[in-house]
């Protein structure tokens, strides 16, 4: 059975840090790109980073980059997602996602429906 737990979200403030955590199970976790997403109340689910199956080259979207590192370690089956420097337009549930669709040397977050597995998502609220 195909599993995709995130953890690691909470109530932080402004300029905080968080850790999330994607622990998957059921699959070849190494042959997959990993996604995250978040979406705020009221939004589209949008696309933050990625990370590739293969050479482990990740992709951010822009109002993350600088404060967001995305890494795998897939000895564990996990992938990490830090968060540094949150502002409060981070507040959403942000889930995590696999695909094989990209081969092992490219991901891309611009589409939802390229991940075929999905978690079930974790809040983070940025707030004083």
């Amino acid at each position: 059975q195909v599993q995709l737990v995130e953890s690691g979200g909470g109530l932080v403030q402004p300029g905080g840090s968080l850790r999330l955590s994607c622990a998957a199970s059921g699959f070849t976790f190494g042959d997959y790109a990993i996604g995250w997403f978040r979406q705020a109340p009221g939004k589209e689910r949008e696309g933050v980073s990625c990370i590739e199956s293969g050479n482990g080259g990740t992709w951010h979207v822009d109002s993350v980059k600088g404060r967001f590192t995305i890494s795998r370690d897939n000895a564990a089956n996990t992938a990490n997602l830090q968060m540094n420097s949150l502002k409060s337009e981070d507040t959403a549930v942000y889930y995590c996602a696999a695909t094989r669709r990209f081969g092992r040397s490219w991901c891309r977050v611009a589409y939802s429906t390229d991940y075929n597995y999905w978690g079930r998502g974790t809040q983070v609220t940025v707030s004083s």
